[in-house]
């Protein structure tokens, strides 16, 4: 069978990735790997044989897509979330590779490493193989000739046995943290279910009377923004006239309203307002009718709800939106994404019509811009490629990740320029996603299983395991400590800053079931891959 594998690397590359998804979906002790395990399984099939082996390019592509559909879909959410808390996070940022070095240098002092190894581990233990590279690079322009070799040896093994540490002893801090915090990820949900942190999963709606004499003569638009944006109304009733209800509308006592919120903003509006009415509005479908229409009309892509005026076309409101397994409260600053699906109310008769305008095609959903796609990858690519020169003779490039990673969040962020929709519908990111995180792991584990076992047997492994554990290990629990103590940071979001490789962001997903760690993932990575190269090169200067 290992005949075949050295012949055929796609027959290796697909065995690895179907039982490293399959293993990767066993629950062990309640906590399941998810497609992480595809890396372990790897390397357990790497160290069979040095010449199990599949192409670079595998390895390069599958790191570009993951990067590149994880910058596009968090691209408006970083960009907001960057302009309100820019300065904090890049501060956190600095001071978590500032503690990571500082324990490498105890390590190095404890072991007695040499300043190659040292870094090299430092390397490893936070996964960044771009500051490998970077380092190599300094070995090869600053030490003698004689000692090249020697020294280049000793960062990639400090880098190969601290790599795995990086992943493992991350995934541990997480699970271990949320444990000794106590964390509940669904009460997070609800304190930060608004429009920076777009999670909500309960979104209901229900018929309210008016009762309350203070209410009458208030306008809707009041009690929208008294409830942040975070309440939607839909149909109104005063006596037998039933129309959609408008920002300018007030109330009167006996108004019935329908409103569309999560479940504790409901209960508070429905306090606020009066009592919930005995019959719903939403059931009579004699005048207006309630549909779920997909967004596919690239057109339609990356437009507010409010640019759209569907009131003056048609009639109609949207209450809501479902973008993947979420449900999302819809206002008019709300930007509509291909795949999305919009719930409606409007006339019977204007129903054809408002499905037309949308497009409510689900197979051209399945459909890839790739003039778009293609363009913008390779934008990163080139960005990729671009050395920048740094006081001291330091120079670094963004890599294959960096540079894809950049592009994609400001595309997402535009998700527009003319007719080029930027975005992809999120069933096909999703696809993407997944497709290039698992080439990515599979290549990665195969590629590094047989140095990874060599090391081992030639002995004094152990240490550089060890070493690479106190590292990654003590790093994001004491950051993950700070951050949910010290700086208010959400637990989920910090998963998702102390994700240093996708394995872990995929493991942080499986952990919370939302999209925060993405999200502190996308908020981290463009500073923490620039900053990762310059600390490791000058954690190797001053120990040499």
């Amino acid at each position: 069978m290992i005949e075949a594998f050295k012949t055929s690397p796609l027959l290796l590359l697909f065995i690895v990735s179907a039982v490293g998804y399959w293993i990767g979906r066993i629950p062990i002790k309640g906590v399941k790997l998810g497609v992480s395990a595809v890396l372990f399984v790897g390397l357990a099939f790497g160290a069979l044989d040095p010449q199990l082996q599949v192409p670079e390019i595998i390895i390069v592509l599958g790191l570009s897509m993951f990067v590149y559909t994880v910058g596009l879909s968090s691209g408006p959410s970083f960009f907001s979330s960057f302009r309100s808390q820019g300065l904090r996070n890049f501060g956190f940022v600095i001071s978590m590779l500032t503690l990571s070095a500082l324990i490498t240098v105890g390590v190095y002092l404890l072991f007695g490493f040499d300043a190659a190894t040292a870094a090299g581990l430092l390397s490893g233990s936070t996964t960044n193989t771009a500051s490998l590279a970077g380092l190599l690079d300094m070995i090869h322009l600053s030490q003698p000739k004689a000692l090249q070799e020697q020294m280049s040896n000793a960062a990639v093994i400090g880098y190969s046995l601290s790599y795995p540490m990086g992943v493992i002893g991350v995934m541990f801090a997480i699970g271990f943290m949320r444990k000794a915090l106590k964390i509940d990820f669904r009460k997070e949900e609800q304190q930060l279910n608004d429009d920076s942190f777009p999670i909500s999963r309960n979104i209901g709606s229900r018929t309210i009377e008016i009762k309350k004499e203070e209410m009458v003569g208030k306008t809707v638009r009041e009690v929208f923004l008294y409830f942040q944006k975070r309440l939607v109304f839909g149909r109104m009733s005063r006596g037998d006239n039933e129309f959609l209800s408008t920002m300018d509308n007030t109330f009167q006592l006996g108004d019935r309203i329908v409103i569309v919120g999560s479940k504790e903003i409901l209960e508070k509006a429905t306090k606020l307002l009066g009592v919930v009415h005995e019959k719903d509005l939403s059931y009579d479908r004699t005048v207006f009718d309630v549909c779920r229409i997909f967004v596919s009309k690239p057109s339609i892509a990356g437009e507010k709800i409010a640019s759209l005026n569907l009131s003056e076309r048609f009639t109609a409101i949207i209450t809501r939106v479902q973008r993947g397994d979420m449900d999302l409260i819809a206002n008019g600053e709300t930007v509509l994404e291909l795949g999305d699906r919009v719930l409606a109310v409007t006339r019977r008769k204007d129903m054809e019509k408002l499905r037309a305008f949308f497009g409510n095609s689900y197979e051209a959903l399945n459909h890839i811009n790739l003039l778009s796609f293609g363009s913008g990858m390779a934008l990163g690519l080139l960005l990729g490629m671009v050395s920048f020169e740094l006081p001291g003779g330091m120079s670094f490039k963004l890599g294959f990740a960096g540079g894809p990673l950049i592009v994609a969040l400001v595309l997402g962020a535009l998700r527009r320029t003319g007719p080029i929709v930027w975005t992809l519908p999120f069933g096909a990111n999703l696809v993407l996603r997944q497709l290039g995180l698992i080439l990515l792991l599979a290549g990665i584990g195969i590629r590094s299983g047989h140095t990874f076992i060599e090391t081992i047997m030639a002995g004094g492994a152990g240490t550089l395991f060890l070493a690479g554990a106190i590292i990654a290990t003590t790093t994001a629990i004491l950051v993950l400590w700070m951050g949910y103590k010290w700086l208010k940071i959400p637990f989920a979001l910090l998963t998702g800053m102390v994700a240093t490789q996708p394995a872990i962001l995929e493991y942080a997903l499986e952990q919370s079931e939302n999209k925060l760690p993405t999200l502190g993932y996308t908020l981290m990575l463009p500073v923490v891959l620039i900053t990762k190269i310059l600390f490791v090169q000058i954690l190797f200067a001053v120990l040499s």
